[in-house]
C-alpha cells in the first residue's frame, strides 16, 4: 500500500528561511536577527522572497520523507529530481518473498478486463522469479523478470526550493497518478507543518494563474484560471 511519512525536517523551517532572507540585507548578526523576528515579520519575509524569486534562501529548510509501496516506475520518475537525496530498497540484495506487492494504476483498476490481464501477468512473473531462484539463479539476476510495478520503499530528502519544483510538476493533473498521489500526500504534510511557506506551492494554475502546458480541460484549470 502506498504510504508517505515525514521522517525528519528542519526545526522551525519558516523562521530559518526568514533569518536567511533578512541576513542578506542586514548588518545585524544571526543571533540578533533571530531575537528580533516576530511572526508577522516571518510571514512578510517569506512572502517577499517567494514573490521576488529569491528562492536560494528556501534551501535552508530540509524535509525527509519515507515512501512505502511505490512502484519502480514511480521511483524512476522521482530520482529525476536531481537536487535531492535518495535511498531505495535493493532488489539485488532483498529477496521478494510471498505474494508480489505491486502498484496498480487507477485506469487499470477502473477497467475490469484490463485489471484481470494485469493481475494475471503479475502472478506469472512472480512464479517465474520464484522458479529461477529455486533452480539456483541468484536473486540479483532473477529480479530481471520482475515487472516495473513491483513495490519498493524509498527515502527522499529535498530542500524547500526543490520541493516547490517537485510539487509544481507532480501535483499537476498531467502528472501520472502514482507520483501525483505522492505529491499530494507530501503537500498535505508540508502544509500542516509550514503553512506559510507551502501556501505558495503547487501547480502553476494554483500559484501563478496560468497552465504551463496550456491545457484548458482539466479541473485545476477551471478552478484557478479566471
Amino acid at each position: 500500500m502506498l504510504n508517505v511519512t515525514l521522517l525528519q525536517n528542519t526545526s522551525e523551517p519558516e523562521k530559518k528561511i526568514a533569518i536567511a532572507a533578512r541576513l542578506c540585507y542586514s548588518a545585524l548578526t544571526v543571533s540578533e536577527l533571530e531575537e528580533k523576528l516576530d511572526q508577522k515579520t516571518i510571514e512578510r519575509l517569506i512572502k517577499t522572497v517567494i514573490e521576488r524569486g529569491h528562492h536560494a534562501v528556501l534551501e535552508h529548510a530540509i524535509f525527509t520523507f519515507g515512501i512505502d509501496g511505490v512502484s519502480r516506475v514511480c521511483t524512476h520518475q522521482l530520482v529525476r529530481h536531481r537536487v535531492a537525496s535518495f535511498a531505495q530498497q535493493s532488489q539485488r540484495y532483498v529477496r521478494i518473498k510471498g505474494e508480489l506487492d505491486y502498484y496498480t494504476p487507477v485506469f487499470i483498476k477502473a477497467n475490469s478486463e484490463a485489471l484481470e490481464i494485469y493481475k494475471d501477468i503479475m502472478t506469472k512473473t512472480k512464479k517465474a522469479y520464484d522458479k529461477l531462484i529455486e533452480i539456483g539463479i541468484d536473486k540479483e539476476d532473477a529480479r530481471y523478470v520482475l515487472p516495473s510495478s513491483t513495490a519498493s520503499n524509498i527515502i527522499v530528502t529535498m530542500n524547500v526550493r526543490e520541493l516547490f519544483h517537485f510539487l509544481e510538476l507532480r501535483m499537476c493533473q498531467r502528472a501520472q497518478d502514482e507520483i501525483r498521489i505522492i505529491a499530494y500526500k507530501m503537500y498535505e504534510i508540508l502544509s500542516d507543518i509550514s503553512p506559510i511557506i507551502f501556501e505558495y506551492a503547487g501547480p502553476t494554475c494554483k500559484t501563478k494563474g496560468f497552465c504551463k502546458d496550456k491545457v484548458t480541460d482539466c479541473p485545476f484549470y477551471k478552478k484557478y484560471i479566471k
